[in-house]
Order: structure tokens, then C-alpha cells, then sequence
């Protein structure tokens, strides 16, 4: 592919949940011919057949993305478990950079390359999924002169990528999936926008998930630091304001939106209620058994001191499960009952 085109001929597409029917639907929109490359990120596991499926959705052939491919109009390209999938001068990169909102493949890295490499000839797409995957990436692509495009979040079965992009990204452009080929197929044949110079954190961000740099000096370039831990290495997190977008990243490259560390914090939660929940348990049936022992052995002022702490961590027990299902773990009042329990369980070690 030329290094420099008249046109829009370089589309990125990021969907996470609910985003296959959409996926499915616009490939099988786009025409014979389709004068521009596409980039498919989705949310995936350790294994996905997401190539083979769109494949047979339309007439575009769709590969997996590999590492040095040479960028061809009228193709495909999907990401593969496991690596961001980048676009660098006129080829493909994949590499395993640090995972953006506990994915990778992640949307944001992809988009932020294709803007970094072609600037005013990238359409990016953001498709239903949840929390704010694309959003950042997609704000990226609109000041290296690119357009933005957002599925409807009325119809997208999981509206949260949608509403943050147009929340924080001044799109172009708002449609339902079945109407997306067609508005794809006249916006590539339009002129490419004029290039602004790169702005230097999108540069230094690609090349964080390119695996080229990460360090605390490329993080203090990008933001501030702040008091929160990151989720994936509990590292410190430097905060980046991105336009109206609080955003996170930590010196290993960890990258998150806010309220994906507010999604991660709360799964921190309830890992350490389940441990509290099982300690509590076993330490009450270990109670009650060192309780009869005390008994057989004819010391009952001790069975009953153990019978009555078993009965203290019953309590206990009950209280968290309580709290589990009233679905109150991240409420004042059930953080301050976590507290105490916690406590607790400290001052009982």
C-alpha cells in the first residue's frame, strides 16, 4: 500500500461484548472492491475463530493478522489472542505490549497506531462493548485528522464503548450497524484529511504497546502521579487527562480508563470477601472441632470459650454473605463492614 493516499483507505473497527453480530453485519455490507483496508479488534480469548466466521459473513477476504503482512485495500485483518495488533508504515506489527483494560488484543492501541502511521486517511469505529475500550484510541484518530464513526448505543447490545466515545470524542458520524457498510463505502472514497504533526503522547503510547518503551520518565510525559495502584502489577498509576477522559497508565504500560479501574477495584473486592468468607468458615468448623476435643478432654470453661469464638466467626460468615448477595460490597456501608471484618481477621491471625 502507497505511503501516502488521496483517500480514507485505512478503517479500524474495536468491539468487545455484543460486538460479533455487529462485526458480522458490516463485513457482510461491505461491496467486492472495498477500496480500503479494514482492522478488526474484538475482545477475545486464548483461542477465536472470529477470522474464519467473518470470512463467511461477506464477499472481503479476512485473514488473521501476522507480523510484517503488507497492508492490501479490499482485506481484513483481525486480531489474534494474545498480541496488539498495530499498523506501522505499510505493515502489520503484533506484539505482546502490556494489556489496555485487561485485554490484549486491545482497541485503543490499535487505533492509536493507525492514527500515529496515517493520520487523515483512518476511519475508526467503535462497536458495542463494555466500559471504554476505543474511546481514547478513537479521540486519538480525530486529532491526527481522521474520522470517528459510533455504532447506535440504542441498538448495540452492550452500550457502554458507544456512549463513552460520544461522551468524550467529537464523532462524525452515528449509525446503526446494518446502515455502517454503506456509510463506510462512500467515506473511503473521500479525500484524506490533512495530517496534523503527530502529537508526541499519542507517539510515545504506541510505542508503550509496541514494546519499544516503558519506563516512569515516559509516564511522567504523559500525566501526573497518582494515589491509586494499578490492577494488573499494583504498581503506582500516573493519571493522564485526555480531553474530558480520565485515564491511567502505570510505569510497566498497564493502561486503563477510570471506570475500568473503578470495574477492576470492585472484582478486587469481592476476590478478598470470598477468601474472608472461607477463612471465616474454616475458622469456625476449627473452633468447633478444638471445642469438642476440649470437652472430651474435660475442660469445659475452655469448650465453651472455643464454642463461643466458632460462633463469633459464624456471625461473621453471615454477615459477608449477606453482604454478597444484597450485591452491597461497594456501598459506605458494606466497605465499612468489610472493614471491620478485616480487621478482625488481622487481630484474630
Amino acid at each position: 500500500m502507497p505511503r501516502t493516499s488521496a483517500t480514507r483507505d485505512i478503517v479500524v473497527t474495536g468491539a468487545s461484548g455484543g460486538g460479533l453480530e455487529a462485526l458480522r453485519t458490516l463485513v457482510r455490507g461491505l461491496e467486492p472492491g472495498f477500496p480500503a483496508a479494514v482492522f478488526v479488534v474484538l475482545h477475545i480469548g486464548a483461542t477465536s475463530h472470529l477470522a474464519d466466521i467473518l470470512d463467511r459473513a461477506g464477499p472481503l477476504s479476512v485473514v488473521r493478522a501476522q507480523s510484517g503482512q503488507l497492508i492490501e485495500r479490499g482485506k481484513v485483518y483481525v486480531a489474534v489472542p494474545g498480541c496488539h495488533l498495530l499498523l506501522h508504515g505499510d505493515h502489520v506489527l503484533l506484539r505482546r505490549g502490556p494489556r489496555e483494560h485487561r485485554a490484549r488484543p486491545a482497541i485503543d492501541p490499535l487505533f492509536r497506531s493507525a492514527a500515529a502511521s496515517f493520520g487523515g486517511r483512518v476511519i475508526g469505529v467503535v462497536l458495542s462493548g463494555s466500559l471504554a475500550d476505543g474511546t481514547a484510541g478513537l479521540r486519538g484518530i480525530k486529532r491526527c485528522g481522521g474520522l470517528a464513526i459510533v455504532q447506535d448505543p440504542a441498538e448495540a447490545l452492550v452500550p457502554d464503548m458507544p456512549t463513552s466515545a460520544l461522551r468524550h470524542v467529537d464523532v462524525d458520524h452515528v449509525c446503526r450497524a446494518e446502515e455502517m457498510a454503506r456509510l463506510l463505502g462512500r467515506l473511503v472514497l473521500t479525500p484524506a484529511g490533512p495530517t496534523p504533526e503527530i502529537p508526541l503522547d499519542i507517539r510515545l503510547e504506541t510505542a508503550i504497546a509496541a514494546q519499544e518503551l516503558a519506563d516512569m520518565r515516559v509516564d511522567d510525559a504523559l500525566g501526573d502521579p497518582s494515589r491509586f495502584t494499578c490492577p494488573e502489577c499494583h504498581g503506582a498509576l500516573w493519571e493522564i487527562e485526555d480531553g474530558s477522559m480520565l485515564r491511567y497508565r502505570c510505569h510497566v504500560g498497564h493502561a486503563f480508563a477510570a471506570d475500568a479501574v473503578l470495574a477492576a477495584q470492585g472484582e478486587e473486592i469481592e476476590r478478598l470477601m470470598g477468601r474472608l468468607l472461607r477463612s471465616h468458615q474454616e475458622r469456625a468448623a476449627l473452633a468447633y472441632r478444638m471445642a469438642e476435643h476440649a470437652r472430651a478432654d474435660d475442660r469445659p470453661t475452655l469448650a465453651e470459650r472455643l464454642k463461643g469464638r466458632a460462633r463469633e466467626y459464624d456471625d461473621d460468615a453471615e454477615i459477608m454473605k449477606g453482604l454478597m448477595r444484597s450485591g452491597k460490597l461497594q456501598t459506605p456501608s458494606g466497605a465499612r463492614a468489610l472493614g471491620r471484618l478485616v480487621k478482625d481477621a488481622d487481630e484474630q491471625r
